[in-house]
């Protein structure tokens, strides 16, 4: 039994009493509360029942917090009078975000003359401190809610006689608010049959969505009669359905026609329905929540044509909020740009005009590349899979088969004819399609890196995602990155091991590898172990410092080597703080540089490792934050290392007499910022942006854009004689769950992701560059005595041979492609007329 306020007074006799302006003496009691929402404050509600026809004005529903007794606001204020719904009976319900702030907590029913009728609290009892129940101490309904209670359930007096304090608080269930709770009857009379509301006024869609972001009706009861034009419901959905005006729209396109409703209720797409809910605006979109009733009124009823909508978007006649909850198709065929979150949350994200390129990739950074950035938010519509499930199993795209190591869905892919509902959630707008995806591979996985043409020597650079092998003998895991477990790194390895060796090259410099120095347990010692064991014994050796750590980093570059290929000259070199403060060590990782000798050109070249800091953690304590120019934090801190390195390069820091100098490695900078420009000032030619050109190179996709941070950048002396660079798009393009982890997945994902190849083996894309071929041209481009010897060697070596293949490097007597031989044999040609006539 609940005690109440003020005395006891039967109903009939209530009833029996009301007039035509019924007074606060007639027992208004509360008897419906939701009070602890999932996710969101904005389903919570409170509603008021008593006889038809009280007049509610100036009566009001006053939250308390338990936790020091005081009153809150928001303070839901009633008006009007209590409709008939059950023999003279009624209810209204009123919105209250926020009701739940601890245990206990409480609400007050306080009438016109502000006096208390009911002080109800659950979770325990508590006294008021302030507000119309000061002083009271309040009374526990007995029942609470689960902590994370649907916005579509709700705690509710249940019962029936002449006297609602007889009634008893059940446990939380479906919401009934707006109508009397199932089986709730007063005066032991049954209430009679319900009366159908179909027909009967309702609120047009278009004046519920408004003309702007939020509705002019937000948080108000209201009617809706419109046909079902999508339905996801169901456990792990959207847990409701859209609705959307279609003959009876109104002339506005500036308004949506279109409408979710957060319920649980049988309905199929057609179905005209009329419901009951209050509108609200929750994670950006306007919705029915608190759905007291759905009623179909019919079904089969055609579907309203999808609007045809394009990319980019604007600020004009083609803003999304204008059809919002409506069923729109996307003609053009678009472009996934990224596919980050598809196995996650299963969506991904399109563009129109092909993918989306990082600002400074592709602008200078300040105002140029943030209006490209202005332009990429217009142009790009996630793709989501009707749920609001974590982890699904299955990812359902690409369609039809759904994801898997097998059946990628790559960035650069396309998309035609997407039809659906355009909803907006989290922050974004995103198309819940209603009929299946059509998908093109238009991007399809590349076999091998591409073909870099001629070129004795090849440099290839690759960052490998934090190789860390726990102790070295299989223990040591969780490490402070990479792998969790020893399966984990096994799987790494697998994938990792073979793209390096499917590159094929003389000289490869590492960034991500484990900062543990240079011991037989130690990663890079793993790593060309596990290269040697592929390509064969002693194919592979990296470069040894001598140093327990190169740095303070968890992570540090490393250089591994061919030696039948080339020969380390002189010791590995240093670059950091000791030798440059602007190079901060502390920040970047310390750059190794090593010469090497290309045994087929006779030619010396010094490749210098880096990585550089990134953008994403802060520099504030060096006093260089990000200042909104599109190149995010420490853009000063990696400006300053890339000229101590352009100047420590030019003083021969080997003191091999190498005039070749080759920058590779992930410098966390794209094309067009500050660093890069710092080292193309200091005479240096970017490889990438010369000869692939800065829309059509990326080795990383973020953020729904794609550009280069991996680099490759040739002094003066060697530029003239790189003869390729290029790209091997495995990693930036496949989605980060075919990588090797195993966290976020079910157990048939962590098998039916993953494969031991060479995709997704990183999150950058490694790059390979093709440089000298033995008798190379001087950098002035005339043959002479100097080149004439190794001209003559080479050609020697080539003639009477059988059997080219113009995709095969020089064999073991130094012979190369037939293609080469013809090109060195013209050098000779050249050489020999150059001779004769002088």
């Amino acid at each position: 039994m609940i005690a109440n306020q003020f005395s006891r007074l039967p109903l009939l006799a209530a009833m029996a009493a009301i007039g035509a302006a019924a007074e606060a003496a007639t027992p208004v009691f509360i008897n419906e509360i939701h009070y602890d929402n999932a996710g969101s404050d904005s389903g919570e509600a409170v509603e008021i029942a008593g006889p038809a026809g009280t007049d509610l004005s100036g009566w009001k529903v006053v939250p308390y917090n338990g936790n020091g007794g005081a009153s809150y606001t928001p303070v839901c204020n009633l008006s009007g009078s209590i409709p008939n719904q059950n023999n003279g009976f009624g209810s209204v319900s009123c919105a209250i975000s926020g009701l739940q702030n601890g245990a206990p907590d409480g609400i007050a029913l306080v009438d016109a003359g502000n006096a208390v009728v009911q002080f109800l609290s659950y979770e325990g009892t508590f006294s008021a401190t302030n507000g119309p129940a000061n002083g009271m101490v309040s009374v526990d309904i007995g029942v609470s809610q689960s902590g994370s209670g649907a916005a579509g359930q709700s705690l509710q007096l249940k019962g029936s006689g002449s006297n609602y304090e007889d009634f008893t608080w059940a446990a939380e269930s479906t919401a009934s608010f707006g109508s009397i709770n199932a089986g709730q009857t007063f005066g032991g009379i049954a209430p009679p049959p319900p009366t159908s509301q179909c027909g009967q006024p309702a609120t047009l869609i278009s004046a519920i969505q408004g003309s702007g972001g939020v509705s002019p009706l937000n948080g108000t009861v209201q009617h809706v009669e419109a046909v079902v034009s999508a339905d996801f419901q169901g456990s792990g959905n959207l847990n409701g359905f859209f609705v959307q005006q279609g003959s009876d729209a109104d002339a506005n396109p500036a308004t949506s026609e279109g409408l979710f409703v957060l319920a649980s209720t049988p309905v199929n797409a057609g179905d005209r329905v009329h419901i009951v809910g209050s509108v609200a605006e929750t994670f950006g979109m306007t919705r029915l929540e608190n759905v007291a009733a759905v009623e179909v009124c019919s079904s089969g009823n055609a579907l309203p044509a999808p609007v045809a909508i394009n990319l980019p978007f604007d600020n004009a006649n083609n803003e999304p909020e204008r059809w919002e909850g409506m069923l729109v198709q996307l003609p053009q065929t678009l472009t996934v740009t990224e596919n980050y979150n598809l196995a996650r949350y299963g969506e991904f994200l399109l563009s129109s005009g092909g993918r989306l390129w990082t600002p400074t990739q592709v602008a200078a950074p300040g105002q140029a590349a943030n209006d490209v950035a202005a332009q990429n938010e217009l142009n790009q519509l996630l793709v989501d899979d009707g749920s609001n499930q974590q982890n699904p199993d299955p990812v359902i795209y690409p369609q039809p088969a759904g994801l898997s190591a097998a059946n990628s869905l790559r960035s650069g892919n396309t998309v035609s004819g997407a039809t659906g509902v355009l909803a907006y959630d989290f922050g974004v707008y995103r198309l819940q399609p209603t009929q299946p995806l059509a998908f093109t591979a238009s991007n399809a996985r590349p076999a091998n890196p591409a073909p870099t043409g001629l070129g004795s020597l090849k440099v290839a650079s690759f960052n490998v995602l934090n190789y860390f092998n726990g102790n070295g003998v299989g223990g040591g895991f969780p490490t402070a990155r990479g792998a969790n477990t020893l399966a984990e790194f096994n799987r790494q390895r697998a994938k990792i091991i073979p793209a390096i060796h499917a590159l094929n090259a003389d000289v490869v410099g590492l960034m991500e590898i484990e900062n543990d120095g240079y011991g037989s347990t130690s990663a890079i010692a793993d790593l060309v172990n596990g290269l040697n064991q592929l390509a064969g014994a002693g194919t592979y050796a990296f470069v040894n410092p001598g140093l327990s750590k190169v740095g303070t980093d968890e992570i540090a570059v490393g250089i591994i080597y061919k030696p039948a290929k080339v020969t380390a000259a002189g010791k590995v070199v240093i670059l950091d703080s000791s030798v440059n403060p602007q190079f901060i060590d502390s920040k970047n990782r310390p750059t190794l540089a090593q010469t090497f000798l290309d045994k087929a050109s006779n030619k010396l070249l010094t490749v210098a490792v880096n990585h550089l800091k990134s953008k994403g953690s802060a520099c504030d304590d060096v006093n260089d934050p990000d200042t909104g120019d599109g190149q995010g934090n420490c853009n000063q801190t990696r400006t300053q290392a890339a000229t101590a390195l352009a100047s420590w390069l030019a003083g021969d820091p080997t003191q091999q007499g190498a005039a070749n100098s080759l920058i590779v490695g992930d410098l966390n900078s794209y094309a067009q910022e500050d660093p890069i420009t710092a080292l193309k000032n200091a005479g240096y030619r970017n490889l990438l942006e010369t000869m692939i050109g800065n829309r059509a190179a990326y080795s990383y996709v973020f953020d729904g854009a794609a550009g280069y941070l991996d680099h490759a950048l040739a002094n003066s002396a060697l530029a003239p004689q790189v003869k390729s660079a290029s790209e091997w798009h495995i990693n930036a393009d496949e989605p980060r769950a075919l990588d090797y982890n195993t966290e976020f997945k079910s157990a048939n994902q962590v098998t039916s992701f993953y494969a031991a190849d060479v995709y997704r083996s990183s999150d950058h894309d490694p790059l390979l560059v093709k440089l000298f071929v033995p008798g190379d041209l001087d950098n002035d481009g005339d043959v002479d005595n100097s080149d004439a010897g190794l001209i003559k060697a080479q050609v020697g070596k080539c003639v009477g041979k059988t059997g080219f293949n113009a995709e095969a490097d020089y064999d073991a007597t130094g012979c190369v492609t037939y293609a080469d031989y013809r090109t060195w044999y013209g050098h000779f040609n050249s050489y020999t007329a150059s001779v004769s006539a002088q």
